[in-house]
């Protein structure tokens, strides 16, 4: 058992779940130890689940806990910059999840903290590590669409927000929650950062928001230009009702790349009427399940290894200063220069 690299999940909510039972079943060498949350029944269930008794309800308590080689950070993201610099202060490994932080100022404190302590700093862009994308990125270097012109993602969530959420100040809005994954996106497949954004935005489905978050928006478009010359453009939207929908374009000079199954399964139904029905994805956590799984790997790779991790903290503060400049936009109805 001592051979065991041990790690925190602080942050028991859906998608600290997915970590840990990753790491619980299927990351050979390392354990879920230990739970922070501030939320007591949050830690005892995932105990339950995870078959372990040790939970923190305040995390600062299992980062003094030196058997614990890293952490794996989902709190909300107002709480990411403390939480990482203080893991880094104590010697531990950080898989943060998206987005990284409030601001570009908190990513490079976080960054610089974990340099200084000569930690893995890791954020969770799990597209990254799904079989689609990463084939869709060889074909690019490849060259078989030519030169890329136009990269189109779109994210639209079934669910409608958080409370929390509405407060674009606490939250940053969709373009945090809902879209830093396509901002991640679009850097990675241009292989450049953008130029200047444009966005528009508005609250047509969470209409009891509008009183007292009069500028909070569920439906956001963006678009822009690289300074490579490529083009980019995302769509997302909270509260769609209809089902998990990610998808992606890449437009190239000699071709196009299609990503995104939005089928829950590959069982298709016709009736005597002729029309045929599909049932659409409900979940995210359903379509990057091996993405998580990847993810979560590297991250245990690069913690025995101290490689760099496929994605940084220089990633996480490009989406982040995209979402900073898109709800700049947002607000001003002007284009902004990055």
């Amino acid at each position: 058992m001592n051979s065991i690299k041990k790690i925190c999940l602080i942050g028991a909510g859906r998608a600290g779940m997915i970590h840990a039972r990753n790491f619980k079943h299927n990351v050979p060498g390392f354990a879920i130890t230990a739970v922070a949350d501030p939320i007591e029944a949050a830690c005892q269930a995932a105990c339950k689940e995870l078959e372990i008794d040790k939970y923190y309800l305040d995390y600062k308590q299992a980062l003094a806990d030196p058997s614990i080689c890293g952490v794996i950070v989902v709190s909300p993201t107002k709480f990411h910059c403390e939480i990482v610099v203080a893991a880094a202060e104590a010697g531990k490994h950080v898989l943060c999840e998206k987005p990284m932080a409030m601001n570009a100022a908190e990513c490079e404190l976080m960054i610089a903290a974990c340099e200084k302590a000569g930690v893995i700093l890791q954020i969770g862009f799990m597209r990254r590590y799904d079989a689609g994308f990463v084939a869709a990125k060889e074909a690019i270097d490849a060259g078989a669409i030519g030169e890329v012109v136009l990269v189109k993602s779109l994210t639209r969530g079934p669910s409608t927000p958080q409370p929390w959420m509405y407060d674009i100040k606490k939250s940053n809005g969709p373009l945090a929650e809902v879209n830093s994954h396509d901002i991640d996106t679009l850097h990675w497949f241009t292989g450049s950062e953008f130029a200047h954004v444009y966005a528009i935005a508005g609250n047509y489905r969470c209409h009891d928001a509008k009183a007292e978050f009069p500028d909070f928006y569920d439906n956001v478009v963006l678009t822009g230009r690289f300074k490579n010359g490529m083009q980019g453009s995302i769509d997302g939207a909270q509260g769609v009702g209809y089902g998990y929908d990610a998808r992606v374009e890449i437009l190239g000079t000699d071709g196009i790349i299609y990503l995104g199954d939005t089928s829950a399964n590959s069982m298709i139904c016709a009736d005597r009427s002729g029309k045929k029905v599909q049932s659409f994805m409900r979940s995210w956590t359903t379509l990057f399940t091996e993405a998580y799984l990847s993810e979560d790997r590297h991250f245990a790779e690069c913690i025995l290894t101290q490689k760099t991790p496929r994605v940084t903290g220089v990633d996480g503060k490009n989406a982040v200063k995209v979402v900073e400049a898109g709800n700049q936009s947002i607000a001003t109805g002007q284009i902004v220069f990055l």
